[in-house]
């Protein structure tokens, strides 16, 4: 077993260990304790705060119990990319909440996939359950990174009924991952019936979509929807993480986010900028479990005058590309959707012209769009500035083979969405 104390010094582990329980909360509770020594598993026990001194060795840990309360803002975000940073490497997590002094079925436990969830709704939890969610983590990891995981007790060591119940338990355990498997995969066929079934392509405009999830779901949406014979308002918008709790929170933010309020037979479009505010209002009203947040760029086009109003929330700025001309960035100020309750967002306009394209796009495209110098600001990549003059659908294929062949480090892994509209030369 691990030390059960709470450690004072980054103790790196040396060898394999099954769980790290990672706590404000000053140590270990003893009926954890127990249940770790029971089945006995090897373990950790680590102040939040150390994390960074053992991100060098992930590849040691099997699964990570995080035990939390009374965190600041400040501390909510740092353990938000703690277990981004956890997940990243398949290291699955358990997340504690409510935490009471006993018993153990006090405890609150975020139903979760293979990894983290940071979930609206927590039910208790009893024992038999955390040892089921910790054998399931394990044996994900197994599977994940052909880790042999083994009991800190030496084989030799082990009763044959101990053996045999634990081959039980992981097989059982191996079951639990094959049905998770498949139920992520239908959620991510549900989440794709959110998605337009089809472009409002007209004389007008020309649209493209590109919809890339890093797993089975998604952490990013999109819409594009015509709002009156005039009017089309469309958006991107990326929730913190991977997974199932990204994906929850994207049908949460296509349902929260309103073009238009109707009146009796009389209706009203919002500008780009009520609707931000609007949406971040509903956000931070839900009063969201686990720390979750979400970036999104709204933009409204009307299709006879061509002038594109557009807001953004911590987003990606758009991009607009002219003919014959460098792309350039659409900045525009917005802090981030779910944090801050008052808010305020601004909007700007832009005239477009007969053959721009404009394109929005998750920060998971960035890498092959362009990236920011702090000597020369952002700049496009190479590969996008080969083909920005292609029509708008050749050009997102053009994108998708270029994402698809490329090699990416596995942590760098990310949802990828791109929506592009254009304008054709003979409008």
């Amino acid at each position: 077993m691990g030390k059960a104390g709470l450690i004072t010094a980054v103790e790196v582990p040396k060898s394999f260990t099954d769980v790290l329980y990672l706590t404000n909360q000053g140590q270990i509770p003893p009926e954890i304790k127990r249940l770790l020594k029971q089945k006995r598993l090897s373990s950790l026990v680590l102040p939040i705060g150390k994390f960074h001194g053992i991100l060098h060795r992930l590849d040691l840990i099997g699964t990570v119990i995080i035990d939390a309360e009374g965190l600041s803002i400040s501390q909510q975000q740092k353990l938000a990319r703690i277990i981004e940073s956890l997940e990243m490497k398949s290291v699955g997590v358990i997340l504690l909440n409510n935490r009471v002094e006993s018993p153990v079925r006090s405890f609150s436990l975020a139903p979760s996939r293979v990894s983290f969830s940071m979930s609206a709704t927590m039910e208790s939890v009893s024992l038999d359950e955390l040892w089921v969610r910790i054998s399931v983590n394990l044996a994900y990891r197994k599977r994940c990174s052909e880790i042999v995981v083994k009991p800190a007790v030496p084989p030799e060591q082990l009763q044959s009924t101990h053996s045999n119940k634990l081959a039980e338990q992981l097989r059982m355990a191996g079951a639990l991952v094959d049905n998770l498997s498949e139920q992520l995969r239908m959620a991510g066929l549900v989440q794709r019936d959110f998605l337009p079934a089809q472009l409002p392509n007209t004389d007008e405009v020309q649209w493209a979509t590109t919809f890339l999830p890093a797993e089975w779901v998604s952490g990013d949406i999109y819409d594009i929807v015509r709002i009156d014979e005039q009017h089309i308002g469309f958006y991107v918008a990326d929730a913190v993480g991977h997974g199932i709790p990204a994906a929850l929170l994207t049908i949460f933010l296509k349902q929260a986010l309103v073009m238009r309020e109707t009146i009796e037979s009389n209706y009203r479009i919002f500008s780009p900028a009520e609707v931000m505010k609007s949406l971040n209002s509903r956000m931070t009203a839900q009063k969201l479990s686990g720390y979750q947040f979400a970036t999104c760029c709204y933009c409204l086009l009307n299709t006879k005058t061509l002038q594109l109003t557009y807001a953004r929330a911590g987003h990606p700025y758009p991009v607009l590309i002219s003919p014959r001309q460098q792309p350039q960035q659409l900045e525009i100020r917005g802090s981030l959707l779910g944090i801050f309750e008052q808010a305020d967002y601004i909007q700007q306009t832009v005239q477009l012209q007969p053959g721009d394209k404009l394109l929005l796009y998750s920060d998971g495209a960035d890498p092959f769009i362009g990236c920011f110098d702090d000597q020369a600001g952002f700049n496009f990549s190479e590969e996008f500035c080969e083909i920005k003059d292609l029509p708008i659908v050749e050009m997102t294929d053009r994108l998708n083979i270029l994402v698809q062949s490329r090699e990416i480090d596995i942590s760098e892994v990310d949802d990828i969405t791109i929506v592009g509209l254009e304008i054709p030369l003979h409008f």
